[in-house]
């Protein structure tokens, strides 16, 4: 059973910067994923990295003002999230891929964090 925490959520202005942190409780060599759900829609997918931290993907809406990252020492995944605008606002939830690779489609994720979250004022 793995689990997952997420952690640095909280309420900024637009074109603040936060960072969040995803900490697995046993080593994965999986893929990793952030997703995010505002209220009244659906999950959608944010980032994916390899399980090496080789290859990553981002959502259009968040290409080039967030980034994915990991430290496999630590069992941890990063997403640094700058220019952040009101539509980010979302719950983020992280998520472990089946594969060694993450994917933009949820059912490639077998376990989820509970989420944190984001808020950003105009």
């Amino acid at each position: 059973q793995v689990q997952l925490v997420e952690s640095g959520g909280g309420s900024v202005q637009a074109g603040g910067s936060l960072r969040l942190s995803c900490e697995a409780s046993g080593r994965t060599f999986n893929g990793m994923g952030w997703f995010r759900q505002a209220p009244g829609k659906e999950r959608e997918f944010v980032a994916a990295i390899s399980w090496n931290g080789g290859s990553t993907s981002y959502a259009d809406s968040v290409k080039g003002r967030f980034t994915i990252s990991r430290d496999n020492a630590k069992n941890t995944v990063y997403l640094q999230m700058n220019s952040l605008k009101p539509e980010d606002t979302a719950v983020y939830y992280c998520a472990r891929s089946r594969a060694l690779y993450g994917d933009s489609d949820r059912r490639y994720y077998d376990y989820w964090g509970q989420g944190t979250q984001v808020t950003v004022s105009s």
